[in-house]
């Protein structure tokens, strides 16, 4: 136990500096631009550039994770995370910030594509979702301070200190994972990481999420169709080579096995429906309830709160009852708080907000630790690197579709877009609520398979199903 919480601690603080980074410069965006001499336009580039190197490399880190260990994955994301925080903190141009913020994205992307893996090596099987419930509640604690520590940062200092408070906490999770980090061996040795597969990756997700960005924000029809047939050509020959591949960097291989699948998309359909609500709600409580910017961060925070506390319960839950099953449940709470803050009344109270928002959190932390179970632990040991990369592609892939569909309501429906954008979550978490109740059909993961006298009920399947 202490060499596991060591382990666990390490994860922790590795995992808050990836997503507390991932928005504590979007507060600042104004003042950088400001003090650069930048529009605001070319100040979005400083967000952009850090998503866009994750989500080109995640599965090529992961995959390369199965190849040398997922402790020397994480720990060189770290490393390379904490010196381009050093970078990111003495830039004084946009170019220098934007070619440091890349780096810190890529160390970034070392960290996510591993950290679930890590921690199915770091429990016991029996234990894998309390693991996932508490790497849930990291997740949820760190996205409701970012902003909050941005702001606090910029009333004492000026922004380049929103970087500079990353460096210590890097050290710590790097002397922590040094220390603690156990030694997973390395199952598959016969192969070798392919460089053309991991540039075809990055090229298809990169042109992906330029396309879908570019079209959501009206950019010229005929840039546009080029990055398009781009996509399509180079897409068409890396999916071809990932089929023919034992081991792709594109998990083809883990996406055949059924429950695997379910689950992916599953989560698609989750983080999409939430960043459509979270992108559209400031906009709503801010013009039509008229709750100024504090207010509106106040209220807020009452979603991410909750997941804090159902998160790990639903990490202890997933020992006894069905994943598919809470899933389920949890995407339906999801789905009816949603539709509740779609149909406000006209003035509606702080606690009327309130209610319905820890509605959807509840909802969404009863969801996220079991499906991330599933995901880990239906995965073969010697491809949990993929299995960890491709949750944290489908959680990227979700939210870039989120906030691209908000701003095309923004241009169709500018009069009723919140409105629309809050119906059309409801209705993406609604189909991953039915999708994840058809799990409960498909036999679960033997790591989460409820045990009765301290025998497994996998041992009375027929060997089809163990299989």
């Amino acid at each position: 136990m202490p060499r596991r919480l060591g382990a666990i601690l390490a994860v922790a603080f590795g995992v808050s500096l990836s997503v507390l980074d991932g928005s504590i410069a979007n507060v600042a965006l104004p003042t950088i631009g400001r003090e650069l001499g930048i529009s605001p336009a070319d100040s979005i580039w400083i967000v952009n550039a850090y998503q866009l190197a994750i989500m080109i490399s995640i599965l090529s880190l992961s995959a390369l994770g199965d190849l040398v260990g997922y402790r020397k994955v994480y720990i060189a994301g770290l490393m390379l995370f904490t010196v381009a925080s050093v970078g990111c903190a003495l830039s004084e141009s946009l170019q220098s910030l934007v070619l440091s913020r890349v780096m810190q994205g890529f160390g970034a992307a070392a960290v996510t594509s591993v950290n679930t893996t890590l921690i199915r090596v770091i429990y016991p099987r029996s234990q894998l979702g309390r693991g996932m419930g508490i790497n849930a509640t990291v997740v949820a604690i760190s996205s409701v301070a970012g902003p909050t520590i941005a702001a606090g940062i910029l009333s004492v200092a000026s922004w380049p200190w929103l970087f500079a408070v990353s460096i210590p906490v890097g050290l710590v999770a790097l002397t922590l994972s040094h220390r603690f980090l156990p030694r997973n061996p390395v199952r598959v040795t016969s192969r070798h990481f392919s460089w053309r597969d991991a540039v075809m990756n990055a090229l298809t997700f990169g042109l992906m999420m330029a396309s879908v960005e570019g079209f959501s924000h009206g950019l010229d029809p005929r840039i546009l169709s080029v990055g398009v047939a781009a996509l399509l050509v180079i897409g068409f020959f890396f999916i071809r080579s990932q089929l023919r591949e034992e081991y792709p960097i594109l998990p083809f291989d883990l996406l055949r096995i059924p429950i695997f699948s379910v689950s992916v998309a599953t989560s698609i359909c989750s983080f999409l429906g939430q960043m459509l609500a979270l992108v559209a709600l400031p906009f709503y409580l801010q013009s039509e309830c008229g709750y100024d910017e504090v207010q509106t961060g106040l209220l807020l925070t009452a979603w991410p709160a909750v997941i804090m506390v159902v998160a790990p319960t639903a990490g202890y839950l997933v020992e006894r009852i069905h994943a598919g099953l809470l899933g389920g449940i949890g995407l339906t709470m999801m789905t009816a708080g949603l539709l509740l803050l779609a149909f406000l009344p006209p003035h509606p109270t702080q606690g009327a907000i309130v209610w319905r928002l820890m509605l959807c959190g509840a909802g969404f932390g009863l969801f996220q630790s079991p499906n991330n179970s599933i995901l880990i632990a239906s995965a073969p040991p010697e491809r949990s690197g993929s299995a960890s990369g491709m949750l944290a592609t489908a959680r990227l892939l979700g939210q870039t579709t989120g906030a691209a569909l908000m701003a095309l309501l923004f241009h169709f429906v500018p009069g009723r877009s919140t409105h629309a954008a809050l119906l059309l979550a409801s209705g993406f978490v609604c189909t991953g609520a039915v999708v994840s109740f058809t799990r409960v059909r498909l036999p679960l993961p033997e790591a989460l398979r409820r045990k009765k006298g301290g025998v497994s009920l996998a041992g009375r399947q027929p060997a089809g199903l163990r299989a």
